[in-house]
C-alpha cells in the first residue's frame, strides 16, 4: 500500500522511485542550495564577519583569528579550504554550507526510513521543504556545521545503542566535539546520552555504556581542573558565558527581572505574585507556537488526533532525538531569560530534530486519507521553492554604497557604518559598530567630530535627519536606493 501510495503521489516525478530516498535528499538539497545562492548578491552580517576573519587568517596567519572572534573555528575552516582549493572565500563558504545541509537531509531521511516503515520519500519531502531551516539555504552560518554534527552524533548514538562498542562511543563523542567547534551548545548532547541510559542503570550493561561515553567529559573536566590549579586563564570567555546560563541564581534573577517588568507594565496588584509564572509559561508557549509555525504545512497533520500516536513511537524508537528536543527547548528558555530575545534561526533546531516525527505523522495521515497525498506533495513543493526563491528587492544599494566608499575615501578615514557589510564589500574589513544608529544623533559632540563619514540606513527626506545634518555641519554626499526604496545615505563634511 505504501509503495502504491507513494507512486500515485509522486507520479509526475518519474525518478522518485528510481533514486533511493537518501540519495535523492542529498542531491536535491545541493540543487536547492545552488538555486538559493544563485539569487544572493549580499552575504549576511554574521557571514561577513566569518569571511573577514578568514581573510585576515590568510594574510596574517591563524594566530590573528582569536583576536577577532573568540570562537573562530569556522573561519579557520574557510581559510584552510581556500588555501587548499584556491577557490574564493565566499564560494568555499557556500560550498561547505551546502554540503553540511545535504548531509543533514541525507542523515535525517536515513534515520526516518530506518525507524518508520514507508516514510523514506515522505521524509525526503519533509526535510527539503520545512521552512524552519530551509529558509537559511542562502546564508553562510556556523549553524550548518553545528546542525550536521549534532544529527551525525545522534545517528551514531542509535548505532551505538545497537552495538555498545567503544568505537561507536568514540565516534559519537568526536562528532559532538566537531559540532562544538561550530557552536559550543553541541555539548548538550552529552547529558542527552546520560538521560537515555538512566532508565537502564540497574543493569551492568548500562553502566558499561555510561563509562564508554564518560571518558571524554571526564578528560575535559580534569584538563580544566589542572589548568585552574595551575593558575591559567580560561582559554575563552565563551565558556564563562555558557556556564552562566546554567547558574541557578542568575537564571532566577533574570526571571525575577522579567517578572517585575511585566508586573509594573500592566498587571493588576493581585496578579503581580504570578508574574514569574506568566513569564515562564508564556515563554514556553511562544517557543512551542513558533515551532509549529516553522513547520509550515507539516503542522497540519498534528490536527489529526490519531497521528499523535507517532509521538509515542518517536519517544520509544528515537529516544535520543526526543531527549535532545526537550533539552534544547530548555536551552532556548535559558537563553531568552539571559539575553532577552530569540530568533527563528535558534528555534529551527527543534524542527530539525523533529523531522522523523513529522515524517511519521505525515505518513499516518496520508495512509488514513490517501486523497490528501497529492495535496501535501503540492504544498511541500510550493514551500520548497518559496524557501529558495526570493522575489523581494535585492540589496543592490549596499553594493553601490560600498563602491562609493572604496572610490572616494581612504582606509585611514574614520567612518561610522550602520551596517558593517558595507565596509566588508568596500575592502575595509568588518568594523564592530560602536553604537546603534538610534543613539547616533544623541552622541557626544566630541565623538561626532571624530567621525569623518557616516554611512546609515535612512530616508533622504527625513526631517529629523535634515535638522541633525544642519546642526552638525554635515551634508549628504551620496544616496543609494534599491527598487523597493530602501536607502543608504553617506554623510560627511
Amino acid at each position: 500500500m505504501d509503495r502504491a501510495l507513494i507512486a500515485n503521489a509522486f507520479r509526475f516525478f518519474g525518478f522518485a522511485q528510481r533514486i533511493p530516498p537518501v540519495s535523492l535528499a542529498f542531491v536535491a538539497s545541493l540543487l536547492l542550495s545552488a538555486v538559493a545562492v544563485s539569487g544572493t548578491i549580499l552575504v549576511g552580517r554574521d557571514a561577513a564577519l566569518y569571511l573577514h576573519i578568514a581573510e585576515q587568517v590568510l594574510e596574517q596567519g591563524p594566530g590573528v583569528a582569536r583576536t577577532l572572534f573568540d570562537w573562530p573555528w569556522f573561519s579557520l575552516l574557510l581559510a584552510g579550504s581556500n588555501w587548499l582549493l584556491g577557490l574564493p572565500l565566499e564560494q568555499v563558504a557556500y560550498l561547505w554550507c551546502a554540503l553540511f545541509m545535504a548531509g543533514i537531509c541525507a542523515l535525517l531521511v536515513a534515520i526516518s526510513e530506518r525507524t518508520f516503515s514507508g516514510s523514506g520519500y515522505w521524509a525526503c519531502l519533509v526535510v527539503l521543504s520545512v521552512p524552519a531551516f530551509n529558509q537559511f539555504r542562502y546564508e553562510i552560518l556556523r549553524e550548518f556545521g553545528f546542525w550536521f554534527f549534532c544529527i551525525l552524533a545522534l545517528w551514531l548514538t542509535l548505532k551505538w545503542f545497537e552495538r555498545a562498542d567503544w568505537k561507536s562511543a568514540a565516534l559519537l563523542q568526536l562528532a559532538i566535539v566537531a559540532g562544538a567547534l561550530f557552536r559550543l551548545e553541541a555539548v548538550f548532547l552529552m547529558p542527552v546520552l546520560a538521560f537515555c541510559l538512566a532508565p537502564e542503570l540497574n543493569t551492568r550493561q548500562a553502566w558499561a555504556r555510561l563509562l564508554q561515553v564518560s571518558v571524554l567529559p571526564i578528560a575535559c573536566l580534569l584538563a580544566i581542573l589542572i589548568l585552574a590549579l595551575a593558575g591559567s586563564e580560561p582559554p575563552t570567555a565563551r565558556f564563562a558565558i555558557y556556564w552562566s546560563l546554567l547558574d541557578p541564581q542568575s537564571v532566577l534573577k533574570s526571571l525575577d527581572a522579567l517578572g517585575k517588568g511585566l508586573a509594573q507594565g500592566g498587571l493588576q496588584e493581585h496578579g503581580q505574585e504570578d508574574a514569574n509564572r506568566i513569564v515562564f509559561f508564556g515563554l514556553s508557549a511562544f517557543i512551542v507556537s513558533k515551532f509549529f509555525a516553522l513547520c509550515g504545512p507539516f503542522a497540519v497533520p498534528f490536527l489529526y488526533p490519531a497521528s499523535w500516536l507517532a509521538v509515542r513511537d518517536f519517544w520509544q524508537r528515537l529516544r535520543p532525538f526526543a531527549w535532545a528536543w526537550l533539552l534544547y527547548f530548555c536551552i532556548l528558555q535559558l537563553f531568552f531569560l539571559r539575553s532577552g530575545f530569540l530568533n527563528s534561526r535558534y528555534i529551527s533546531f527543534l524542527n530539525l530534530l523533529a523531522v522523523p516525527l513529522l515524517s511519521a505523522i505525515l505518513v499516518a495521515l496520508v495512509r488514513r486519507f490517501p486523497r490528501y497525498a497529492k495535496l501535501f506533495v503540492g504544498l511541500a513543493l510550493l514551500v520548497m521553492l518559496a524557501n529558495v526563491i526570493s522575489l523581494s528587492a535585492k540589496k543592490t544599494h549596499y553594493l553601490e554604497a560600498s563602491a562609493w566608499i572604496q572610490q572616494h575615501t581612504q582606509p585611514s578615514d574614520t567612518i561610522y557604518y550602520d551596517d558593517s557589510r558595507i565596509a566588508y564589500y568596500a575592502g575595509r574589513g568588518y568594523p564592530r559598530r560602536r553604537m546603534p544608529q538610534e543613539l547616533l544623533m544623541a552622541a557626544e559632540p566630541d565623538y561626532l567630530r571624530s567621525v569623518r563619514y557616516f554611512v546609515i540606513s535612512a530616508k533622504e527626506d527625513d526631517p529629523v535627519l535634515k535638522d541633525w545634518l544642519a546642526g552638525q555641519g554635515k551634508r549628504l554626499l551620496g544616496s543609494f536606493a534599491n527598487r523597493k526604496g530602501e536607502m543608504i545615505l553617506i554623510l560627511g563634511d
